[in-house]
């Protein structure tokens, strides 16, 4: 069995201001090197064999805190949607600029390519293509990958037109487990418990 520990990265300005961030690349803010630490916390006693991570800054920086002690393989591949003409866009400034396209993206994900980025079945594509080759390389091990909402989005789910009843909160965690010749276990989904409780214990 073949263990997928798979992070969301933690908050950056961009997730405070409600902006899609996509390909775009603001670091961690305060909040989110603290969910960071969190989870470094609730995963110190867990073995893992080999750590993955999207190219972009929140989530390499995510990864580097909670695995500090381990080198870390970054891919583009593992980067979050492209969003082409809404990036760093609040969502009333999209809705308010292109009302029928974003509506027409909400309704149908699938069928609708977002203007200079790119659609959900590339991004699933390019997603699972560097999962599976992580996953044929590390047999009988437990991976981390981290990595953003979107990639894990579909990852989780085998049907696309469920897309967005895919949650991930910032910094949650996934477990998912794969054996051969069954159906992959999704063990834990959108876990962000080692956040909120200690997080409200801060207010």
């Amino acid at each position: 069995m073949t263990r997928l520990i798979l992070v969301r990265h933690g908050e950056t300005d961009h997730n405070l201001k409600n902006k899609y961030c996509g390909f775009s690349d603001p670091p961690l803010n305060d909040k989110g090197i603290r969910q960071a630490r969190r989870l470094a916390d609730r995963l110190k006693e867990t073995r893992i064999d080999k750590v993955y991570s999207s190219d972009l800054k929140r989530a390499y920086q995510t990864a580097d805190i909670v695995f500090k002690d381990r080198s870390i393989e970054k891919f583009s591949d593992l980067r979050e949607m492209n969003f082409g003409i809404f990036e760093g866009l609040k969502y009333e400034e999209i809705i308010k600029k292109y009302p029928e396209l974003y509506r027409e993206w909400i309704i149908d994900p699938i069928e609708v390519k977002i203007p200079g980025g790119e659609g959900l079945v590339d991004l699933s594509k390019r997603v699972k293509k560097r999962l599976h080759v992580i996953l044929s390389r590390h047999k009988g091990e437990n991976v981390a990958v981290i990595t953003h909402g979107g990639p894990i989005g579909v990852i989780l789910c085998e049907d696309l037109r469920r897309f967005w009843q895919i949650k991930q909160e910032l910094g949650a965690l996934n477990i998912i487990d794969y054996t051969d010749g069954l159906s992959p276990l999704v063990v834990k989904e959108n876990d962000s418990s080692h956040i909120k409780t200690k997080e409200e214990s801060i207010l």
